[in-house]
């Protein structure tokens, strides 16, 4: 893929030992679109926009904290990944921060607020059905 091909907001890697980024996971985030980029000889790129995220959740452990790294978990309104996580990256709050501001962006375009992503996936059947 060109690296001019989107322009990226933030981009980090997956830290590993000692916060350093010796991974081959990578991360970007777009004005719309939240890419996760893994392996070196076969990749897997997995995108999300950003306006069907539902909940964030940071995480911060103590190893990561001790080397300015955490982890965020998105709850996301999609079928293959209903739950992203951004492991170990630096200056997590900041990124949570910029998460938040593109996807009010994206929501506020399409006019969509998390109270009109509420419901089933996939119009599931109710459990209630056929226990009389």
């Amino acid at each position: 893929m060109k690296k001019d091909l989107f322009d990226y907001v933030w981009t980090d890697k997956k830290r590993t030992l000692f916060g350093l980024p010796l991974s081959f996971t990578r991360y970007f985030l777009t004005e719309t679109k939240f890419i996760t980029r893994k392996g070196f000889l076969s990749v897997e790129e997995d995108e999300m926009e950003l306006y069907r995220v539902v909940d964030k959740k940071l995480v911060l452990p103590m190893g990561q904290r001790m080397f300015g790294c955490g982890s965020i978990v998105i709850n996301v309104k999609d079928v293959d990944t209903p739950i992203k996580e951004i492991k170990s990256v630096k200056n997590p709050r900041e990124v949570m921060n910029q998460l938040d501001k593109y996807i009010n962006i994206c929501r506020d375009k399409y006019r969509i607020r998390g109270r009109d992503m509420i419901g089933t996936y996939g119009g599931g059947v109710d459990d209630d059905e056929g226990d009389y």
